[in-house]
């Protein structure tokens, strides 16, 4: 058996983001309420580094219990300030969100929201939690590996529900799901954990518009579970391609149900990593854990090949729809008395203002190497047909795909939906086609990566 793995210098470490109570955390438009009135569980930012022996600049990856960015100015600006003291060249940072909707939105307040006077300072305190968080966790790097095992949980279900003439979000019971759970398990050179990381599709919608309290929804409760069963190591969670699929039970205010949808995907992690070999770093070869011959026979080297972490960052254009221009949709904004209405057209006249007038745009892309992973990511709502389609054309890898990295712009659904009346199409500024032009072009990069990983050590 074959787990795809790499090994190098890991550190992690965590910190708090919780917000003050009181502050704005409207994110749906049917919600009758604006400020947050208490605190379910606590937010977190949990920082990974990975680092080849003697390489200065790590690959950082930050996790976080927030929803999404209120427009890519404003991300652009945290993260040039992000990068900048962290010293990190663009390609090396990946930001992530849990995409949880019990959150403060990351923007600048609206003069009419309640409690938004707070967003501001909560997020100059989220970047110098970052600051600190990753600094940690780059004085804590120790040899490590991480290796990756594929499992299976069903809490995903497919939301996109034909309703007469339209489709809705609701659960579709006739419509399969992905419920494919890719897990890593970073261990030390003892064999402890040092933490896992899950990667799974699912919106973490089970709290809507009843809910008042700030939340990181079914994350907490399979971070904790999780947690409580590797002695602490922290669990990171990074959002996969789930432009349609959601829990069946969701749109509550019930956090119980959020805890269940929470404890369901932990134990799933908790049977996947139970699948894999025992933790042993030192039985690290090549970027590959093997079994299955006797101890005496395996390979000792507890490094992986120089050449297999890479990184790389490349712009896809990709078309976009014919919307109506900035100030028509700032006048619709204004004359809207719906309020669940005008606040779909404000979050769509933040993105026209976002991506301009032309008939492209130039979407970003992350791509990282890890032996034989890949982490892969750009600031859009994929539906799961991306990762499905990665996954597929790079068989053998363990393939992590991210939606919402560094920013946040519009669901990218598959091209036949663009002839049905669903609300992802009707909020996105993508053109038909967008989703498999980007498919196309993350395959080709992750190629690249690994193709170039293997040339470096093949030219050694």
């Amino acid at each position: 058996m074959k787990h795809p793995a790499w090994s190098g210098l890991v550190g992690v470490a965590r910190g708090d983001i919780t917000p003050p109570v009181g502050i704005y955390n409207r994110n749906w438009g049917a919600a009758a309420h604006d400020a947050a009135q208490g605190i379910h569980r606590p937010l977190t930012l949990t920082a990974l580094t990975m680092a080849e022996q003697g390489s200065a600049q790590p690959l950082v990856l930050v996790e976080t219990d927030l929803g999404w960015w209120g427009s890519q100015a404003f991300e652009r600006s945290f993260r040039v300030r992000l990068l900048a003291a962290l010293g990190l060249p663009a390609e090396r940072l990946i930001f992530g969100v849990s995409h949880t909707h019990a959150a403060p939105p990351l923007s600048a307040p609206e003069p009419q929201w309640e409690g938004g006077d707070l967003l501001l300072p909560f997020v100059e305190r989220l970047l110098a939690t970052a600051i600190e968080t990753v600094g940690r966790a780059r004085d804590a790097a120790q040899p490590g590996t991480i290796t990756w095992h594929t499992g299976r949980c069903a809490l995903a279900a497919n939301r996109d529900l034909s309703d007469g003439d339209r489709i809705v979000c609701g659960y579709n019971p006739a419509m399969p799901a992905d419920d494919t759970l890719l897990v890593g398990r970073v261990t030390g050179t003892a064999g402890t954990v040092l933490a896992t990381i899950t990667n799974y599709a699912c919106h973490p919608t089970t709290l809507a518009w009843d809910n008042q309290l700030v939340s990181p929804d079914y994350v907490g409760a399979m971070r904790e579970s999780v947690e409580r069963a590797t002695g602490g190591a922290p669990a990171l969670f990074l959002q996969g391609a789930s432009g349609e699929l959601a829990p069946r039970y969701q749109y509550t205010g019930d956090t119980a149900v959020a805890d269940a949808h929470g404890r369901e995907l932990g134990y799933a992690v908790l049977a996947t990593l139970e699948a894999m070999e025992p933790p042993r770093h030192e039985l690290v070869y090549a970027g590959v854990v093997e079994s299955g011959a006797p101890l005496a026979t395996w390979k000792r080297q507890p490094v992986t090949p120089p050449g297999a972490l890479l990184a790389a960052l490349r712009v896809v254009e990709v078309p976009l729809k014919d919307w109506p221009s900035a100030a028509e949709l700032e006048r619709q904004y204004r004359a809207t008395e719906d309020r669940t209405l005008a606040e779909r057209v404000r979050r769509k006249l933040r993105i026209r203002e976002d991506i301009g007038d032309g008939d492209t745009f130039p979407l970003e892309l992350w791509a990282w190497r890890l032996g034989d992973a890949v982490i892969l990511g750009a600031p859009v709502e994929a539906y799961s047909w991306l990762q499905q389609r990665l996954r597929a054309a790079l068989p053998g890898n363990a393939v992590t795909w991210m939606n919402l990295v560094n920013g946040a712009i519009g669901y990218m659904p598959t091209a036949a939906l663009y002839d049905t009346d669903t609300y992802q199409v009707w909020q996105t500024p993508f053109g038909r086609g967008a989703i498999e032009i980007l498919g196309a072009a993350v395959i080709d990069l992750a190629q690249e990566l690994l193709g170039a990983a293997e040339g470096a050590r093949a030219g050694r």
